[in-house]
């Protein structure tokens, strides 16, 4: 993987991604020169085009990104990625009748455009049906040794194995420091004369340190020697933040947390930015939208008896509390006593219209009133009711580190996870959760706006 402003981005995708940038850039020169072709018999390239060019690779790749094109499923399956290059193509097309509107000067001719997007579906298409074997191949993949034979190499070693992997392992050394767990592939230190001959013999790009116990056993002199042959060191922590998107709680010691990159204190030109982006879209989303929550409002009404909308409190940045307001989706019953009750798949207090603007998300669009006024934010962590944050904060370790970041309507674990209705999903959530408060920067919170689309086209897991 490569680290594009601190956010982890395997090779193939980058390299695919970049292909797909010129095939697309192509397909609007394509699309626009056929059409001349067809009214005057010649082509015409023209170097003045290139805004328009790039405003169709860019929305088009946006709308790629949105709906998963570069997830792992699509990478293994072209049946797959095709399906959703076309709901990207639509996607695109939609996102460039916004940009024409508002930048006419990079406006195509329909005809062309219709060209262009036909011919860059069946050139990406083709890219993955030829590139299918070597994206996924031994070729993009790191080599890893893993200096340690217990359960963390164990997990590591599960790790390679799932679908996607980025990394594959070229053994265990079994470092003495505690119980083997993969011992029938690991070969032990004392059998090694020089360890670094050893991973170069191997062809090692990257050696993880998975010791079960450091303290008197991290091997310093080996770690010295392999650094300076230029071979990459990671900590156990640190490859497995890089390898799945976020934090593990189990390996996760506070002196981690400190001294690792990340919780950057000179993101305040970020912040403000990120604070203009919220105050100008939720103002353009409350008026675009203000006909749609009335119309839901009034549906909410007409079903059942109690107010459209409904004020509940939550937790925000450092902990502080705030009033969100959402459509009500449930009964006026739902929660007896005020007494606080996890969602439940198939909740039976959910209304009719409920289970629809739930999917839909229509139900959160009053929270841009919240963005508004500054205690939230379009991308953080979800805000949670203060009885559970009471109880998480006690069961789970690291849970208020979650409200250094403004909550958020979306998210890095809302993307990445199902709606959490227990213990167990909170603690899942969470570990995404302190992945985007470590590394957030404005480039992640596109990639999560981006692709909210495609939870939003493909809702597994609302609730």
């Amino acid at each position: 993987m490569i680290r594009v402003f601190k956010h982890y981005v395997p090779y193939a995708v980058l390299l695919l991604g970049a292909i797909d940038f010129a095939l697309l850039v192509l397909a609007a020169e394509g699309g626009w020169s056929l059409r001349v072709w067809q009214l005057a018999g010649a082509f015409d390239p023209d170097a003045a085009r290139l805004p328009n060019m790039l405003a169709f690779a860019l929305a088009m790749q946006m709308a790629m990104v949105a709906v998963g094109v570069y997830g792992v499923e699509a990478l293994q399956s072209v049946r797959f990625a095709t399906a959703r290059l076309l709901v990207a193509a639509m996607l695109g097309i939609l996102l460039l009748s916004l940009v024409f509107f508002l930048f006419p000067p990079v406006s195509f001719w329909r005809s062309s455009l219709l060209y262009a997007t036909w011919i860059a579906l069946v050139a990406t298409v083709a890219v993955r049906a030829l590139l299918r074997d070597a994206l996924g191949g031994e070729s993009f993949k790191r080599r890893v040794l893993v200096l340690g034979a217990g359960e963390r190499a164990k997990r590591i070693e599960a790790l390679a194995l799932r679908s996607g992997a980025n990394f594959a392992i070229l053994g265990f050394v079994g470092m003495n420091d505690g119980a083997p767990a993969v011992a029938a592939t690991a070969v032990n230190r004392n059998d090694i004369a020089c360890l670094p001959d050893h991973l170069l013999r191997l062809g090692a790009s990257e050696v993880v340190v998975a010791l079960e116990e450091r303290r008197n056993s991290l091997p310093l002199n080996d770690l010295l020697r392999i650094k300076t042959t230029g071979v990459a060191v990671h900590d156990f922590s640190s490859f497995l933040e890089r390898e799945t998107g976020r934090v593990d709680l189990d390996s996760l010691n506070p002196s981690w947390l400190i001294f690792s990159d990340g919780f950057s204190a000179g993101r305040r030109l970020s912040s403000w930015g990120k604070r203009l982006f919220d105050i100008v879209v939720s103002v353009a989303l409350l008026v675009l939208t203000l006909p749609l929550i009335a119309l839901t409002a009034l549906a909410v009404k007409l079903e059942s008896r109690g107010p459209a909308f409904y004020r509940q409190r939550r937790v925000g940045l450092y902990g502080l509390p705030f009033d969100v307001i959402k459509l009500r989706s449930m009964r006026t019953d739902a929660e007896v006593g005020g007494k606080a009750v996890w969602a439940q798949k198939d909740d039976p207090r959910v209304t009719r219209v409920g289970r629809i603007i739930r999917k839909l998300r229509i139900d959160e669009l009053p929270q841009a009133w919240s963005v508004l006024k500054g205690e939230m934010s379009f991308v953080g962590p979800r805000p949670e009711r203060p009885q559970f944050v009471a109880d998480l904060e006690a069961r789970l370790p690291y849970y208020a580190e979650r409200h250094v970041v403004k909550p958020g309507i979306t998210g890095w674990a809302q993307i990445n996870y199902p709606y959490g209705a227990s213990i167990a999903d909170a603690r899942e959530k969470l570990e995404f959760d302190l992945y985007y408060a470590k590394n957030y920067t404005p480039f992640l919170d596109l990639l999560i706006l981006l692709q909210t689309a495609r939870v939003v086209i493909w809702p597994e897991g609302a609730r």
